[in-house]
């Protein structure tokens, strides 16, 4: 292994740290078949959702991660009734017993500001503390605030608190300056039990948001997403209880699919959905990595040569920022120069200096390398990327910046010449279930040290 007396980055996951590491020996190729589980992104929200209802609410399919554990024993705190075993949750939103959400719960995700809503309709007050999750840009919520303030939520900072109080949420004509998908969410659970018809334009329609809406309606909530990003809600007076399974994650089939390109392996994503993936597979697809989809997943294989491509990043149904951190790594072993654009977040390449110290070819630049609208022109944020291959890579001490970062530096790890150490394992382990076992039963040489 690599010597060196401290890790290439440590930028965050205090909160998940518990002094852990991965030894990871690369050169392994990895085969055969994965399932993925629930996704992080889903499962997390509707966990929130079933607040809302008077009823308990019964969730299938549920990742056993940290994201889920930690938005689990908040809901506990706040007296909400919890069971949760063999990937089922089953949330009693009626023991909801207090409308303030304590600091200490929300230093591991950014789950908490979603209960505004749920609370207003409970308690006609909310209050909610500054956020935790990733450090992948500062990621404002005023977003959120302004459409509820729409909606008739009195909203304001208190002592380092966001604190909101609503008689009765009532519908608004919202159009959201940007597609985000945590206000889109934020509006709706606060739409579902609204006085009147909500409309939120310009909105996020992520296949995650769509499996939240299909809750709500079991539920008994009105929802219809319409053409051009438009969401309408006709809110009821009550929710009652329902069953519901959470769709698979698209970014951990993705994860897989590159594993196996990377690797020269071949690996079965069991559950991995074409619907949710198109345009990523597209972009595989130029790369000349081999696919097929068959029944129940997608089966990856991998190529002995990667060609080079011009990549954005986008809201759905664009290329996924979550899927961005895996597709570098895959770049650095593509034949020739290549670009990504990120649109989403402003500061989501950092990760990449590690990379570079293992032996990639990557520049980061300011300027908008890429055809689409950004909101990140002329602000001088690192928001565009190079990659420049085929490089070999090796082994390395590095620590996770942050959860997606997390997946390609194994991946960077599985590749590269010797023995590397990875720390900071908590934060992958917030949206990656069962990552150790999954990845031995390809075939990796990976320990938890």
């Amino acid at each position: 292994m690599k010597n060196s007396k401290k890790p290439l980055v440590k930028k965050d996951g205090a909160a998940f740290e518990d002094g852990r590491a991965y030894l990871l020996k690369g050169g392994r190729s990895l085969s055969g078949e994965v399932a993925v589980s629930g996704a992080k992104n889903a499962a997390t929200k509707q966990l929130v959702a079933a607040l809302l209802a008077d009823e308990p609410v019964i969730l299938n399919n549920v990742p056993d991660i940290g994201d889920v554990r930690a938005t689990l024993d908040m809901l506990r705190e706040l007296g909400v009734g919890v069971e949760f075993a063999n990937n089922r949750a089953v949330i009693d939103g009626r023991k909801l017993k207090t409308s303030e959400v304590a600091e200490a719960l929300t230093r591991k995700n950014r789950i908490p500001i979603l209960l505004l809503g749920p609370l207003l309709h409970r308690f006609g007050e909310a209050r909610i503390p500054a956020l935790g999750g990733c450090q992948i840009g500062p990621r404002p919520v005023n977003i959120h605030l302004d459409g509820l303030a729409q909606m008739g939520a009195d909203i304001s900072n208190e002592d380092g608190y966001f604190v909101a109080r609503a008689k009765r949420l009532k519908a608004a004509m919202i159009e959201l300056s940007f597609p985000s998908v945590g206000a889109t969410e934020n509006l709706i659970l606060a739409a579902v039990k609204a006085k009147g018809t909500t409309v939120i334009a310009n909105a996020a329609v992520e296949p995650e948001i769509l499996d939240t809406a299909k809750l709500l309606q079991s539920m008994g909530a009105i929802i219809n997403l319409e053409t051009n990003r438009t969401w309408v809600i006709e809110g009821v007076e009550k929710l009652h209880g329902a069953e519901h399974t959470v769709l698979s994650d698209r970014i951990e089939a993705a994860s897989f699919g590159i594993a196996a390109a990377l690797t020269k392996g071949s690996i079965f994503v069991k559950h991995a959905r074409q619907d949710d993936m198109l345009s990523f597979l597209n972009a595989i697809r130029r790369v000349g990595v081999p696919f097929k989809v068959e029944q129940d997943g997608i089966l990856f294989g991998s190529a002995d040569n990667y060609r080079p491509v011009v990549l954005e990043t986008d809201t759905h149904p664009g290329f996924m920022t979550d899927w961005q951190q895996p597709f570098v790594m895959l770049l650095t072993q593509a034949k020739g120069v290549s670009i990504v654009h990120e649109t989403i977040f402003e500061d989501r390449f950092g990760y990449t200096e590690t990379l570079v110290k293992m032996g990639a070819h990557i520049q980061l630049h300011s300027d908008c390398l890429g055809s689409k609208n950004c909101r990140f022109k002329h602000k001088n944020f690192m928001h565009s990327c190079i990659v420049s291959g085929p490089t070999p890579l090796t082994a390395a001490d590095v620590c996770i910046p942050d959860l997606r970062a997390g997946f390609s530096y194994l991946l960077a790890a599985l590749m590269a010449k010797g023995e590397s150490r990875v720390t900071g394992v908590g934060i992958i382990e917030r949206g990656y279930e069962d990552i150790i076992g999954k990845l031995q039963k390809l075939g990796a040489d990976i320990k938890v040290g």
